[in-house]
């Protein structure tokens, strides 16, 4: 495959209720640095690696009649079909951080011993499932 074919993964979108807000739980709970909130707040990004964590309004005219509306689970005890994950070296530590800043717990960090990793996993301000993770062993 030519490399002008192969993509790189620029984003990561979150529609959301409230931009600011969004943007500034993350910053705080998970600890990502704000890369920019326009004036409009209607888009908001983090700095996170190679790649950027967007927010946007959920419901907005340009994308909802392209694309369709977003529509959230109706219940905490639905999940949409896919989750984030982030990765640190001391898991308890930030998912303390991340419950004191507003997340809420879902599942307490454990061992998964199946594969390695210390889990947890956390709510944000609009319901989407934050997996807490370390590093996978080897």
């Amino acid at each position: 495959m030519a490399s002008s074919l192969k993509p790189v993964l620029g984003y990561t979108i979150f529609y959301v209720r409230d931009v600011a807000k969004s943007v500034d739980f993350y910053a705080k709970a998970f600890g990502y640095n704000v890369r920019r909130l326009d004036e409009s707040h209607r888009w908001g990004e983090l700095e996170s690696g190679q790649t950027t964590i967007a927010f946007t309004p959920k419901h907005q005219h340009e994308t909802d009649d392209l694309t369709g509306e977003v529509q959230l689970p109706k219940s905490h005890t639905h999940r949409p079909p896919m989750e984030l994950c982030f990765i640190y070296s001391d898991v308890d530590a930030a998912f303390k951080r991340a419950v004191e800043n507003g997340a809420v717990a879902v599942s307490q960090p454990e061992d998964k011993m199946e594969w390695g990793q210390r889990v947890g996993y956390v709510r944000d301000i609009d319901g989407i499932m934050v997996r807490m993770g370390s590093y996978v062993g080897s």
